[in-house]
């Protein structure tokens, strides 16, 4: 684990501060959505009940970011004795999508920043 840290810690150790920064913040925000979402779709597919605060809040929470891609494919519902099961894709890809997305950014950053050290 120290290895890992330590060879990430020279490949930004060339790098301005406030692209370490940004840096960071990007994938804060990244996991704090990543987790929204699995959870999301973890209490969709083990069938919470959506009447209950938590989850009612969390859906809502969710619903925001997953939006943009509702409708892309249609989501498997499964009907059991005590809750209804449903697998969404589309918070799966609102999930790789977002990854995708912070990458990106950071990506740019990084040559503004390699464009900035030289």
């Amino acid at each position: 684990m120290n290895e890992y840290r330590d060879r990430n810690k020279s490949i930004d150790s060339n790098k301005p501060i406030w692209f370490i920064k940004t840096k960071h913040s990007i994938y804060y925000i990244l996991g704090l959505i990543e987790v929204l979402l699995l959870f999301r779709f973890l209490f969709k597919l083990l069938g919470a009940n959506p009447n209950n605060g938590f989850v009612s809040f969390l859906y809502s929470m969710a619903g925001i970011f997953i939006a943009p891609f509702t409708g892309i494919f249609y989501s498997f519902v499964s009907q059991g004795l005590a809750a209804k099961s449903v697998l969404e894709p589309s918070t799966l890809i609102a999930m790789i999508v977002y990854a995708v997305i912070a990458w990106g950014i950071v990506g740019l950053i990084r040559i503004k920043a390699e464009k900035d050290g030289s």
